[in-house]
């Protein structure tokens, strides 16, 4: 029996800050941040407003992949901690009124992972090796892959194990693929969403969340096209969106709902909007992350857009949508704003070129970006919907663009030839920068005076984001994204209404919406595309992301407006 969710729905409205342990704060002078780095920062967590902290994995790991190849699902790596040290973390949360969302990674499992150990030793047609995707190559001996799919992250998909048999990995080599048709694979994440519920999470975040269900059986494998597209859902594609998925996720909505409140789950599905409403469904997952705003260019109809196909989806759903302008897996966005614009279709294809050349290419305005980034904050914040914030964007960090090839830990880097290398993601991931005065070289990222360096190098130019820099000044990035925060669950959240409608009388280079606020008065939010200063609709100022232009609202900027 569905149970009634009211008293669940917190995430409905919720700012949820991303937490990427590994890079947040390391406690014990590993050179990795860990959990204990997490609870010794819960202080400035709070005081920044926010509803809930999502922890990228902090599970047992070889690290090929930033932990998303997971050996061990219901334990933390040693180096990032204890059990015990994850109890106090969300106690720590909870104490201060900080929901936990726990990231699990269900589509691959790392093959340091005991299954995948056993499935190598057990050999071909084993009830082991049925609990990942395992099948005959091609060829005399089975020499040849079983078809011709690509890795996400470059190269073939298929890895050979010496007996005949290959491997299915859509990420790196060292991610195998489950067969998720098998019961065993059905139960075990059953138990780790038990596991890491009883343990004080309050929800999950479903990293790859299209691709569990796949097709190898209707027909030939090497008939398939070498590259299933994603952005291609249903019965035709193979890999991606398809339809029996979303068994997988009712079945996950029934372990939810055992719990009071009952859990939910964000899906990083990269579907086109149509489908997205299903895995935000009531029956499956709750919420879905919904990229368009983090895939637009700086441009007026790009944003409108985005902001028409989540709420679209939103609609559909029954639930809300999520805004994200960043996260772990793409540049930050001060960086893409203060890059020469181009239309989202080549935008990701320049700031690649512009990281391959460590940062080079192109001229990166940061005033420009850091100008747009504000005014991106404060529109995303009027919206309806939860809204995901990535670690250091409170802060105006920029993406470090020349981090040194041999420094690079990301997967894309090392699995993509050099005519076509990708550096990879790890521009984002650089450890935070906590005091800029520290003689240990590491902006205050471990916590003992003799410590390893931090597993990414950090740039000089991070002193000047650094925290107890912005914390003394009265404007910093860091004190705007205090001020907004408070301002959304002071006059927007506590109302419950997420209505919204589109403001008459601005053109198409201003994106302006109406939104009911909690003393009864409606706010205005007008954000400015266009060269020209415009006009700002009668009543109070509540909030500006620049200063006003003699009464009007400048280029690059958004004001809030109550009337």
């Amino acid at each position: 029996m569905t149970r009634n969710n009211v008293s669940a729905e917190w995430w409905k409205q919720a700012v949820v800050y991303q937490v990427y342990p590994r890079s947040f704060y390391d406690a014990n002078g590993d050179g990795l941040g860990d959990i204990k780095g997490v609870t010794a920062h819960m202080d400035y967590l709070h005081a920044l407003g926010i509803n809930a902290i999502w922890l990228s994995p902090f599970y047992p790991s070889p690290l090929a992949d930033g932990g998303y190849d997971v050996a061990d699902y219901r334990n933390v790596d040693p180096r990032l901690g204890t059990l015990e040290d994850f109890d106090e973390m969300a106690a720590a949360a909870h104490a201060v009124g900080i929901k936990v969302i726990v990231d699990i990674v269900p589509n691959h499992t790392s093959t340091e992972h005991p299954w995948f150990k056993e499935a190598l030793a057990a050999g071909p047609g084993s009830p082991e090796r049925d609990r990942y995707v395992f099948r005959p190559g091609r060829g005399e001996h089975g020499e040849l892959p079983p078809n011709g799919w690509k890795s996400t992250f470059g190269g073939p998909a298929w890895e050979p194990v010496g007996d005949g048999e290959w491997y299915l990995h859509l990420f790196a080599v060292e991610q195998a693929d489950l067969n998720w048709k098998n019961a065993d694979v059905h139960e075990d994440f059953k138990q780790t969403l038990r596991f890491w519920s009883d343990r004080g999470a309050d929800g999950f975040r479903i990293d790859v969340a299209h691709a569990l269900a796949k097709d190898l059986e209707s027909r030939p494998l090497a008939d398939w096209p070498d590259d299933p597209d994603q952005g291609e859902p249903g019965d035709e594609n193979p890999l991606w969106d398809r339809p029996e998925v979303h068994e997988i996720y009712r079945e996950w909505r029934q372990v939810f709902n055992e719990y009071e409140p009952a859990r939910f789950a964000v899906a990083e599905a990269w579907v086109v909007p149509e489908h997205q409403w299903m895995y935000a469904s009531p029956d499956e997952l709750g919420q879905v992350f919904n990229f368009q705003l983090s895939n637009a260019g700086w441009f007026a109809d790009e944003f409108r857009l985005a902001i028409e196909k989540g709420l679209a989806a939103a609609e559909q759903s029954g639930s809300t949508t999520t805004w994200v302008l960043s996260n772990h897996d793409m540049p930050r966005h001060p960086t893409r704003y203060g890059l020469p614009q181009v239309r989202s279709a080549v935008h990701h294809q320049l700031v690649t070129d512009w990281l391959l050349r460590d940062g080079k290419t192109y001229y990166e305005d940061r005033d420009l970006g850091t100008r747009r980034a504000r005014a991106a904050l404060l529109m995303e914040l009027g919206l309806p919907g939860s809204v995901y914030l990535y670690q250091g964007e409170e802060l105006g960090l920029f993406e470090v663009a020349d981090i040194p090839w041999g420094a690079l830990e990301d997967p894309e880097a090392a699995m993509t030839s050099h005519g076509d290398a990708i550096k990879g993601r790890d521009g984002c991931r650089v450890p935070l920068p906590w005091r800029a005065m520290d003689e240990s070289g590491d902006f205050g990222f471990s916590a003992p005076v003799d410590h390893a360096p931090a597993h990414l190098p950090q740039p000089e130019w991070f002193a000047q984001y650094a925290v107890d820099v912005e914390e003394t000044e009265r404007d910093s990035m860091l004190k705007f994204y205090r001020r907004a925060l408070a301002a959304r669950t002071e006059l927007l959240t506590a109302t419950g209404d997420t209505s919204l409608t589109w403001a008459a009388g601005y053109d198409d280079q201003v994106i302006a919406y109406e939104r009911p606020i909690a003393d009864g008065r409606v706010l205005t939010s007008v954000t400015n595309f266009g060269a020209a200063p415009v006009a700002l609709p009668a009543g109070e100022v509540l909030l500006a992301s620049a200063p006003l232009a003699d009464g009007g609202l400048p280029a690059d900027a958004t004001a809030w407006v109550a009337r």
